[in-house]
């Protein structure tokens, strides 16, 4: 779809416009042609903020995506597996939720009726004496609102997703990762300069990608890039590229960019909602990375935070993004222009994977685990003395 933004106008800015003043962020006003104004903006700026979406007042896809999805409430309609077009929205979620909640695994609570959504749905309605169709319609949702919850004492998906890392061992031999240098093909993401001078984002985090998988696979990983240099997968086919390959974890790599050129640091994203939907895995993992990097190269701490943005929410395994400071600063444009330096984050982004599986046996100060170590515990050598 065409971007929407200050300026524009006709039906595809009455929808978004409808649907901002149905949920009472905008306020009506009557009759007349469908303006991008000022007001509809800060209304964009509002809903994007609400659902952790980019606040930058422009109506792109993912924005576009999430105001469908919040049309529709638990009830609304019959909810039913469709293979060629999976059903999205907030009733899905919150069915999603509730089926958690009641001790069916239907996976991450990510707002698609997918197959496992499916599987768990019929379950509950044969557990309670239901034809188990698989669809929700009035009667499974009746059965949902008389119970209460059967799991206590944490999430069930999150106590799923914990016992699978307990599960998988300190070694980092064997296991999956999905690499994914963010932007690609045309698009170069964050862009200094012009023509082949010009530093790109996309330039600068697919060298940190070979490099990561370079020392991934020396430590007997399978790693993995979502997509070559020449493609820009959307983030919807770039998760689909993690599930289809059965990862155990995903890491995207991202350099952001700002009209401030004072603006700078490092920032770590994890799967979360802000209302109680998280993944803990990626949270620990996020932490591990944004520390790890924070330590190595003393960049500005801008945090660890939570986003349902598609990569990290679609994703069926623990799913980190990170944002290696900003081209549009000088200091860290500087940084990341140094192959020294890329490779320090390198370094760092698997001394953090390693540490996750460790599980704080064994482990080492933040900054401290080296590569050289790393190497030395997979093959069971002792370390080298100083």
């Amino acid at each position: 779809m065409q971007l929407l933004s200050r300026g524009d106008a006709g039906p595809p800015v009455a929808e978004v416009r409808a649907a901002l003043e149905e949920m009472g962020i905008l306020e009506p006003t009557g009759p007349g042609p469908a303006l991008f104004d000022e007001p509809l903006e800060q209304a964009v700026r509002t809903f994007q903020q609400h659902r952790g979406l980019i606040t930058d007042g422009i109506v792109g896809p993912a924005t576009y995506r999430a105001l469908r999805d919040a049309r529709w409430s638990l009830g609304d309609r019959m909810l039913l597996l469709n293979t060629q077009q999976p059903l999205t929205g907030d009733d899905v979620f919150a069915l999603q939720e509730r089926l958690l909640e009641l001790g069916y695994d239907s996976g991450r609570a990510d707002g698609v009726f997918g197959r496992q959504t499916e599987q768990a749905l019929r379950s509950f309605q044969r557990d309670y004496g239901m034809s188990p169709d698989g669809m929700c319609g009035p009667r499974t949702l009746r059965h949902l609102g008389y119970l209460g919850r059967k799991v206590t004492g944490g999430r069930p998906g999150l106590l799923r997703e914990q016992e699978r890392l307990h599960k998988a061992g300190p070694r980092l031999s064997g296991k999956r990762i999905v690499i994914d240098p963010g932007h690609g093909g045309a698009d170069r993401g964050a862009l200094i300069g012009a023509g082949p001078e010009a530093v790109t984002e996309a330039g600068l985090v697919g060298d940190i990608a070979r490099r990561l998988e370079g020392r991934m696979a020396a430590a007997g990983m399978e790693a993995l890039l979502s997509h070559g240099p020449q493609d820009c997968p959307t983030d919807a086919e770039r998760a689909g590229f993690a599930n289809s390959a059965g990862a155990d974890v995903v890491l995207s790599l991202h350099v952001d960019a700002n009209t401030s050129p004072a603006a700078n640091g490092l920032a770590a994203f994890h799967f979360g909602t802000g209302t109680g939907a998280t993944s803990t895995v990626g949270e620990a993992l996020a932490g591990f990375i944004h520390r790890e990097l924070l330590a190595r190269t003393r960049m500005l701490d801008c945090g660890v935070h939570p986003r349902p943005w598609e990569l990290l929410r679609l994703t069926r395994m623990p799913a980190v993004r990170v944002e290696i400071g900003y081209l549009t600063n000088d200091r860290d444009r500087a940084a990341l222009l140094d192959p020294g330096f890329r490779d320090v984050v390198a370094e760092g982004i698997l001394v953090a994977v390693k540490r996750l599986y460790l599980l704080g046996q064994d482990d080492k100060p933040t900054g401290t685990f080296t590569w050289a170590e790393v190497l030395q515990r997979e093959a069971n050598r002792p370390a080298a003395a100083r």
